[in-house]
């Protein structure tokens, strides 16, 4: 993580390196005979605000924070330390510090007020707190929550598409290939001349083509269904947000027909909100309960192609519904030849908490569960199409 950006950026290493830890234990006397001046009295107050078990005002040092509130429930002092986190820490730093004061201090309701919004660096884990307050945002606060989750999956987008589509669109084609093209024009001729070099001729300067490689003319357009079956419970916010942005991403590949579902107690289908992200993720409703039985039934009776038909279902499986029927369901769906794959989280947030006792019983029934980054998304979709082995590891 890189530090802040206070008064002592130019200061020698040994003088640098004080700095630094008086930064860490707070603006008080600590004997080191190094006082904090200028920019780093503002930063540390930043910090103190946040992390001291009281906190402080900007312009404080700690030692007098301690006689006072820290940012409290006043939107115009919460409005300055953002202010202020956003001068002197570089961005990923800035983000950290809104998860934390999010959670560490209560700072949730604040969110609804059209000012703060504005204020706020967009990151994936605010995006994920303002759709769990979508039911309860005022209509005044509605337009710049939009804005601020739009600018997250305008970035996402940005980061993560073209890599999703390359990697997606090179396993359709692999898997359309064939070793009986109809038609010369169906012919791969680069990968026949390189299968068949053992067979040049030196005589006539040629190859004879024992085994051609081609492609498959495909009676369908769509060669694959993929269904996107997301958990709405609060633990998943991250995930929902990057699903709904891959969602939208597989939407855009001609050769893939994708449906997106959502489900807490109640199942929504928002498959026709997936030409926009941002419609897709104010179609969710984070924060209820869960019934991943009732979604699946709802995912059942959208597969007409078992055989041609991915279902992830991403969840941290902690079911409030009927365990014993969903595991029977998802067992039809496999021995029927839908590929199951259920991803306990799709984030960079690490292994989620989930339930051992359900992801055992997946992979039993060959259904593997496990946590997935972002950037290791489209090589998962690849694998899936190819029906190659998963490239992700089984969490515990």
């Amino acid at each position: 993580m890189n530090g802040p950006r206070g008064s002592g950026g130019t200061a020698p290493p040994g003088q640098e390196r004080l700095r630094r830890w008086r930064l860490v234990l707070g603006g008080a006397d600590d004997g080191t005979g190094t006082g904090l001046t200028g920019d780093d009295v503002r930063i540390d107050a930043a910090l103190g605000a946040l992390y001291d078990i009281q906190g402080g005002e900007p312009g404080q040092d700690r030692a007098t924070a301690a006689r006072g509130g820290g940012l409290g429930a006043s939107a115009p002092r919460v409005a300055r330390w953002l202010g202020d986190i956003r001068t002197y820490f570089p961005v990923s730093v800035v983000q950290v510090m809104q998860k934390d004061a999010i959670e560490r201090l209560g700072l949730t309701r604040l969110l609804l007020e059209p000012e703060m919004l504005d204020a706020v660096e967009p990151d994936v884990h605010l995006a994920g707190t303002l759709l769990s307050l979508n039911r309860v945002m005022p209509d005044e606060a509605r337009e710049s929550a939009r804005a601020v989750v739009r600018k997250v999956t305008t970035d996402l987008e940005r980061r993560l598409a073209q890599r999703t589509r390359a990697a997606v669109s090179g396993a359709l084609n692999r898997a359309s290939r064939t070793s009986r093209p109809r038609r010369p024009a169906d012919i791969d001729w680069n990968r026949t001349i390189r299968a068949n070099l053992r067979n040049y001729v030196p005589e006539h300067h040629t190859v004879v083509p024992e085994r051609l490689t081609g492609y498959a003319r495909k009676q369908q357009a769509v060669a694959r269904d993929v269904i996107l079956c997301l958990d709405q419970s609060g633990s998943m916010a991250s995930s929902v947000v990057y699903a709904g942005v891959f969602g939208a991403v597989l939407a855009s590949v001609r050769s893939l027909r994708t449906s997106v579902v959502a489900f807490d107690t109640a199942v929504v289908d928002l498959t026709d909100k997936l030409a926009d992200p941002v419609e897709v993720l104010f179609g969710t409703q984070l924060g209820g309960g869960t019934d991943i039985n009732r979604a699946i039934a709802y995912c059942q009776r959208l597969i007409t192609r078992p055989a041609s038909t991915i279902l992830i279902l991403i969840s941290d499986l902690f079911e409030g519904g009927d365990s014993g029927e969903l595991l029977r369901r998802i067992a039809d769906l496999t021995a029927a030849g839908t590929q199951v794959i259920t991803l306990l989280a799709l984030s960079d947030d690490g292994a989620p908490g989930y339930d051992h006792d359900i992801a055992a019983a997946l992979a039993g029934l060959g259904v593997p569960a496990f946590a997935c980054t972002p950037d290791a998304f489209g090589d998962l979709m690849a694998a899936a199409i190819e029906r190659r082995a998963l490239p992700a590891q089984p969490i515990g």
